[in-house]
Protein backbone atom coordinates (compact mmCIF):
# COMPACT_ATOMS: atom_id res chain seq x y z
CA UNK A 1 0.00 0.00 0.00
CA UNK A 2 1.53 3.47 -0.54
CA UNK A 3 1.52 5.87 1.81
CA UNK A 4 -0.95 8.03 -0.17
CA UNK A 5 -3.44 5.36 0.39
CA UNK A 6 -2.50 4.67 3.96
CA UNK A 7 -2.92 8.30 4.64
CA UNK A 8 -5.75 8.26 2.62
CA UNK A 9 -7.39 5.53 4.85
CA UNK A 10 -7.14 7.38 7.86
CA UNK A 11 -8.52 10.63 7.06
CA UNK A 12 -11.56 8.93 5.49
CA UNK A 13 -11.67 5.72 8.37
CA UNK A 14 -12.28 8.77 11.02
CA UNK A 15 -14.58 11.06 11.63
CA UNK A 16 -11.88 13.32 13.14
CA UNK A 17 -8.00 12.90 12.87
CA UNK A 18 -5.11 14.65 14.39
CA UNK A 19 -1.68 14.54 12.47
CA UNK A 20 1.01 15.64 15.14
CA UNK A 21 3.95 15.48 16.58
CA UNK A 22 4.23 13.23 19.86
CA UNK A 23 0.50 11.75 21.22
CA UNK A 24 -2.58 13.57 22.94
CA UNK A 25 -0.76 12.82 26.49
CA UNK A 26 2.54 13.76 25.85
CA UNK A 27 2.92 16.32 22.26
CA UNK A 28 6.21 16.42 20.96
CA UNK A 29 5.97 20.54 20.04
CA UNK A 30 3.88 23.36 20.83
CA UNK A 31 1.64 23.93 17.94
CA UNK A 32 0.62 20.13 18.37
CA UNK A 33 -0.10 20.46 22.39
CA UNK A 34 -2.22 23.41 21.11
CA UNK A 35 -3.84 21.28 18.93
CA UNK A 36 -4.96 19.08 21.41
CA UNK A 37 -6.15 21.57 23.91
CA UNK A 38 -8.07 22.90 21.21
CA UNK A 39 -10.19 19.49 20.26
CA UNK A 40 -10.47 18.66 24.12
CA UNK A 41 -12.23 21.86 25.06
CA UNK A 42 -14.70 20.79 22.02
CA UNK A 43 -15.13 17.59 23.80
CA UNK A 44 -15.10 15.62 20.55
CA UNK A 45 -13.85 12.28 19.65
CA UNK A 46 -11.04 12.24 17.56
CA UNK A 47 -7.97 9.75 16.33
CA UNK A 48 -4.57 10.43 16.15
CA UNK A 49 -1.38 9.96 14.24
CA UNK A 50 2.27 10.33 15.68
CA UNK A 51 4.02 11.48 12.44
CA UNK A 52 7.40 11.19 14.58
CA UNK A 53 6.80 7.27 14.42
CA UNK A 54 6.69 7.10 10.76
CA UNK A 55 8.68 9.07 8.31
CA UNK A 56 6.91 7.96 5.16
CA UNK A 57 3.74 9.66 6.83
CA UNK A 58 5.70 12.84 8.20
CA UNK A 59 6.39 13.47 4.38
CA UNK A 60 3.83 12.05 3.51
CA UNK A 61 0.89 13.95 4.73
CA UNK A 62 2.40 17.28 4.05
CA UNK A 63 2.04 16.37 -0.10
CA UNK A 64 -1.56 14.95 0.57
CA UNK A 65 -2.85 18.01 1.41
CA UNK A 66 -0.81 20.58 -0.43
CA UNK A 67 0.48 21.72 3.46
CA UNK A 68 3.90 22.21 4.86
CA UNK A 69 2.81 22.05 8.21
CA UNK A 70 2.42 19.64 11.15
CA UNK A 71 0.20 19.30 12.95
CA UNK A 72 -2.98 18.72 10.58
CA UNK A 73 -6.68 18.59 11.20
CA UNK A 74 -9.05 16.90 8.99
CA UNK A 75 -12.91 16.45 9.92
CA UNK A 76 -15.21 13.99 7.80
CA UNK A 77 -12.53 13.53 5.40
CA UNK A 78 -11.73 17.59 4.86
CA UNK A 79 -8.35 19.32 5.04
CA UNK A 80 -9.34 22.06 8.12
CA UNK A 81 -5.83 23.45 8.89
CA UNK A 82 -2.64 23.07 11.23
CA UNK A 83 -2.87 24.76 14.94
CA UNK A 84 -2.93 28.48 13.59
CA UNK A 85 -6.19 27.66 11.67
CA UNK A 86 -7.64 25.72 14.49
CA UNK A 87 -7.18 28.77 17.02
CA UNK A 88 -8.90 30.90 14.75
CA UNK A 89 -11.89 28.87 14.10
CA UNK A 90 -11.70 27.54 18.10
CA UNK A 91 -11.99 31.30 18.99
CA UNK A 92 -14.72 32.62 16.46
CA UNK A 93 -17.15 29.48 17.31
CA UNK A 94 -16.14 28.16 14.13
CA UNK A 95 -14.62 24.71 14.74
CA UNK A 96 -16.96 23.93 17.34
CA UNK A 97 -19.78 24.79 14.50
CA UNK A 98 -18.09 22.91 12.35
CA UNK A 99 -18.03 19.96 14.38
CA UNK A 100 -21.44 20.26 14.89
CA UNK A 101 -22.60 20.39 11.49
CA UNK A 102 -20.34 17.22 10.99
CA UNK A 103 -22.24 15.52 13.40
CA UNK A 104 -18.82 14.46 15.25
CA UNK A 105 -19.56 12.29 18.04
CA UNK A 106 -18.74 13.62 21.63
CA UNK A 107 -15.74 12.42 23.31
CA UNK A 108 -16.73 8.95 25.27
Amino acid sequence: MTTHARIDEIVKGNDVVLFMKGTPLFPQCGFSSRAVAILERLGVDYASVDVLQDMEIRQGIKAYSDWPTIPQLYVKGEFVGGSDIMTEMFEAGELAELMAQAEVKPAA
